[in-house]
């Protein structure tokens, strides 16, 4: 089953019952639309407002922006060897402790979508094709090849609408 787009309300109850780091990833998902395993790769010493990363899956560069009051708490939240260290100090957190961490939020919220850490890839999308109404800017942010993947992500939101699903309770997201 695919991961689903959410909408507002959704997203800012999941944030609100994640464990205090793994919101912190969520956040920075949510503001760069990395996919959780580049974000989870992110060591301390990369952390600065404007930075390049290769992406794990595409092996494609991207640069990546974290504005300052995040930039800030991602400081101040790093270990020693990664931005989010797991278990282990020496390796990064999984991809599946947040995972597992949204999923629990999610049924807590007793939502409908089927949430996961990539959802929030989809509302990065979204919100970036509403800030700037440019497909191809999206295309370029997500570094998808071709726009068709992108259309899917960046119009999540009126495909939901469309089909009379619309779960939408009110302007824009919390901002953090």
């Amino acid at each position: 089953m695919r991961t689903e787009y959410l909408i507002d309300r959704e997203v800012e109850q999941v944030l609100d019952l994640l464990t205090f780091d793994n919101r912190l990833l969520a956040r920075l998902l949510l503001h760069t639309g990395l996919r959780v395993g580049d974000a989870l790769r992110l060591k301390p010493e990369q952390l600065r407002p404007n930075f390049w990363i290769t992406e794990q899956k595409t092996g494609k560069r991207r640069q990546v922006g974290i504005p300052e009051p995040l930039l800030s708490d991602l400081r101040s939240a790093a270990g020693a060897a990664w931005v989010f260290p797991g278990a282990d100090p020496a390796k990064p957190r999984t991809r599946q402790a947040l995972w597992k961490d949204v999923k629990r939020a999610a049924r807590a919220c007793r939502l409908t979508a089927n949430a996961a850490p990539h959802s929030l890839r989809k509302v990065y999308a979204v919100e970036l094709l509403r800030k700037y109404g440019d497909i191809d800017r999206v295309r370029r942010a997500l570094n998808h090849g071709g726009v068709e993947v992108t259309l899917i992500y960046a119009m999540a939101d009126q495909r939901l609408n469309a089909r009379g699903q619309r779960r939408r309770s009110g302007p824009g997201r919390k901002k953090s």
